[in-house]
């Protein structure tokens, strides 16, 4: 069941995101896809250019909760001890963000979730949200990977402290410890170190993957290896499910 605060919460959101947008919006052929899958699959990497082909909005909650964590507002100062410690971010908080991104009028004609939902509670309240505006996701897509792989991605990725580039083991920098992009000093995040990362890993296992056999018992699911060539995963996740490029 879906906490009724939370699900209150989305039914609100939801009946004001479809005054404003009005029923003239809503697009014919939407792109509403959401990407599952461990830290590090590359999920991010996929879903970003997909968004981007299309020109429908990229929603992360991971992009939004390090932005509310940089400018400490409440709602990151509560985030940051979870994502320091490898905890996934209560539901409540998630909700929150998402509910307010696809409100917005440049979610009407259709939007590319990455990191949500990552829970049952999440699921069923993103479907409730979405059935207030008249709407259904039409694909999930899991991007499978093995441990072995995830760890090796995860614990060599590094970050700028000055631009933010990240680097990661497809892409080291021709200097150990220097950005190639500007010169700035390159580090590891807390939540990239190899304890964090196995716990990550560990809580993805117990809390989000659950998820799969929802979607899949409601035929929105495709699982596509995220093993092998960018250019290659990215043409299977169209393929599969039925996205075609633009």
């Amino acid at each position: 069941m879906v906490p009724r605060r939370l699900a209150h919460h989305f039914r609100t959101t939801g009946h004001l995101a479809r005054s404003i947008i009005g029923d003239e919006e809503k697009d014919e052929s939407p792109m509403r896809v959401a990407f599952l899958g461990p830290p590090g699959a590359g999920k991010t990497t996929h879903a970003r250019e997909l968004a981007r082909e299309w020109s429908v909005p990229y929603v992360a909650t991971g992009d939004m909760l390090r932005e509310a964590v940089a400018a400490d507002t409440p709602l990151g100062s509560e985030a940051k001890g979870y994502m320091d410690s490898g905890e996934l971010v209560p539901d409540e908080a998630i909700i929150r963000l998402v509910a307010d991104r696809l409100g917005r009028p440049d979610a009407a004609r259709g939007f590319v979730l990455e990191g949500v939902p990552r829970t049952i509670a999440q699921a069923q309240a993103l479907d409730r949200f979405l059935e207030a505006l008249g709407q259904s996701l039409e694909h999930v897509v899991n991007v499978d990977v093995s441990e072995p792989e995830l760890l090796r991605r995860l614990t060599a990725r590094r970050v700028c402290g000055a631009c933010g580039t990240t680097l990661d083991a497809s892409s080291p920098p021709q200097r150990t410890g220097v950005c190639d992009s500007c010169g700035g000093q390159l580090y590891q995040r807390e939540d990239d170190r190899e304890q964090t990362v196995r716990k990550r890993l560990d809580v993805y296992g117990r809390q989000t993957r659950p998820l799969l056999d929802y979607y899949r018992g409601r035929g929105l699911l495709d699982t596509v290896s995220g093993e092998g060539p960018i250019e290659t995963v990215r043409h299977t996740i169209r393929e599969r499910a039925g996205i075609p490029r633009r």
